[in-house]
Order: structure tokens, then C-alpha cells, then sequence
């Protein structure tokens, strides 16, 4: 059954009105050219923040980089670091190149991810390329920025979805591929929730040790982003195209709960929440505190889990 949830925000939820000066801060986001991600850059930004991408595309990220420059002014500090969470090896490339471009990390968003894609698709390393690129690729990242977001008692946000609650509801750990009956929507749902399973495991650890990090969860709710585009089948995108004029929020609203996430002292110190859309099935509205399945706080799935993805990463790391 689902947790109750206790909203905090009053009737309209959390806002970016909220937010004062964020000057002298950093904010690292995946997936930051367009959609949910390039929305909380343009908050940053507009509050006097640095930013840093991580994307796979070049093109895509220096056009991005252009429009905020043309919005926020040619210093405004934008940049972005290549990276393919879809390869291991980019992952590491990329958290190096990091190291050296941003001395202090405020929070670190896990917001990238495929979705909906149609056939199995195996990575490089031989994940399911949703597995791999929503929790693999963001769990070696965060192991590898762990130190540096210590070291400014930052905060680490992993970006779900409501989709965790949708599938499964547990990792198939005797098929993570689905290798014996792919369906999109399936190991989707498993991905998120992998990745959900992955930072309240990685909060229980930070208690446990006594460090200064904060981790949040937060989901973006229906929003219009391009997050099916290059992935879904043909009918999936047409039925979103039509469903999402109805029944979706602007990316703008969608970045709000990992910009709340990153910034606000309310949730600083709170564990085992999620927070993001909450009317409608929690699909669009007032940000607040959503409730939570108790499919995602398996601790057994979860430390099960996290073993797993060191052995898959071949990083193995402490909180």
C-alpha cells in the first residue's frame, strides 16, 4: 500500500518563488538540452547559478547553450560536458572532465532517460538500454562524483517516475534484460524503479555514516517533453501526442520538483519521500510530497541491488 504523503507548501505547492539568490552555487543536470532539464537550467540561471550539462549530443547542447546565453546574457555560466550514460566508459570520461571544470557540486540531477523503447535494445556493456541508461549509468556517476558533492555538502536528486509503481513492481533479477519477454513499457517501469530502489538505499547509507549529503526523489508528472521521441514506437508517440494536450503539464512545471529537490531547505533532512506533481494521480498540480509504494522501499531488493550494480559498474563504493 502506499504511504500517506503531508503536504508542506500550502494549496499551490512549491514554486520557484520561493527561491532567492543562488549565486556561487553549481548545479550538474544529465539530460539538460532540452525538456524537464533545460527548463531547471533556465531557473538556475535566472537566480545567478552556474550550470553544468552532461549530454550526448554536441549539436543539440551548443545550441541550448546559445539560447540560455541569448536569455540570461553572454557571462551567464552555462557549459556542458559530453557524456553517453548509455557507455561506461563515457560515464568515467565524463566524471573525470568534471572534476576538473566544477571545484564545488550544490546538487547533482539525475534527470536523463530513455523511455518506451520499442524493441529490446542491448548497450555496449550489455545492459537493457533503459536499465543501462537510467540507473547504471547514473549509479557509476554518482559513485564517481560522491566525494566532490561530500566535499560541498551538497545533494544528489534522482529524477523517477510514477511508472515505478506501474510495472512489476520488483526488479527481475533472473531476467534484467527481459530477454524472455520484452515489453517497452515493462522494463521501463523496472528501470525507474531501479533507479527510485537505488537512492533511498543510497539515503539509508548516508545516515548510516553520518555525511553531510542530502538525496531526494522527486518524479515530473505527465509533462510535454520529448522524452519518447527517438525511443517509442510509432503508435506510442501518437497516442502521447494526442494525450498529452489533454492530460499534461508544461516541461517548465515538469523541472519544478528537481529544482525544489535541489534547493529547498524544507526537504533537506527529510528521507523516504517523493515529491512532484499532485492531482490527477499525481500527473500534473501543485508540487508537494507524493505517496510512496512500498515496492521501492525493499531494502532487501535494494542492497540486493546496489551489490549488483557495483559488480555491473565495477565501482564499488561507501557512502
Amino acid at each position: 500500500m502506499p504511504a500517506t504523503a503531508k503536504k508542506k507548501f500550502g494549496p499551490r505547492g512549491w514554486t520557484p518563488e520561493r527561491l532567492g539568490s543562488l549565486n556561487g552555487k553549481t548545479y550538474i543536470i544529465t539530460g539538460a538540452n532540452a525538456g524537464a532539464g533545460f527548463e531547471a537550467s533556465r531557473v538556475f540561471l535566472s537566480k545567478g547559478a552556474s550550470v553544468v550539462m552532461m549530454n550526448r549530443n554536441a549539436d543539440k547542447s551548443a545550441a541550448a547553450i546559445a539560447t540560455l546565453k541569448q536569455e540570461y546574457g553572454s557571462d551567464a555560466d552555462v557549459t556542458c560536458v559530453p557524456m553517453d550514460l548509455a557507455v561506461l566508459d563515457s560515464v568515467r570520461e565524463a566524471a573525470g572532465v568534471l572534476s576538473q571544470k566544477a571545484p564545488r557540486i550544490d546538487a547533482f540531477i539525475c534527470n536523463a532517460a530513455i523511455a518506451q523503447v520499442a524493441k529490446q535494445e542491448i548497450t555496449v556493456d550489455g545492459f537493457e538500454s533503459q536499465l543501462g541508461v537510467n540507473h547504471f549509468g547514473h549509479f557509476l556517476l554518482c559513485g564517481l562524483l560522491y566525494d566532490r558533492i561530500e566535499q560541498s555538502s551538497g545533494r544528489i536528486v534522482v529524477v523517477g517516475s510514477n511508472a515505478y509503481k506501474m510495472g512489476l513492481k520488483r526488479i527481475q533479477f533472473e531476467d534484467l534484460n527481459f530477454d524472455k519477454n520484452y515489453t517497452a513499457w515493462s522494463s521501463y517501469a523496472q528501470s525507474k524503479l531501479a533507479q527510485m530502489m537505488f537512492a533511498y538505499e543510497l539515503q539509508r547509507r548516508v545516515e548510516a555514516a553520518g555525511k553531510n549529503v542530502t538525496v531526494q526523489v522527486c518524479h515530473p508528472g505527465a509533462s510535454r517533453t520529448n522524452l519518447l521521441k527517438d525511443t517509442a514506437s510509432t503508435l506510442n508517440k501518437i497516442v502521447w501526442s494526442i494525450l498529452s494536450r489533454i492530460i499534461a503539464q508544461s516541461a517548465e512545471k515538469g523541472s519544478w520538483p528537481e529544482v525544489m529537490c535541489a534547493t529547498e531547505v524544507e526537504v533537506e533532512v527529510e528521507s523516504k519521500k517523493l515529491y512532484g506533481p499532485t492531482k490527477r494521480s499525481e500527473m500534473v498540480g501543485p508540487i508537494d510530497e507524493c505517496p510512496l509504494h512500498e515496492c521501492v522501499l525493499d531494502r532487501e531488493a535494494a542492497a540486493k541491488l546496489w551489490t549488483l550494480s557495483e559488480q555491473k559498474t565495477s565501482l564499488s563504493w561507501s557512502p
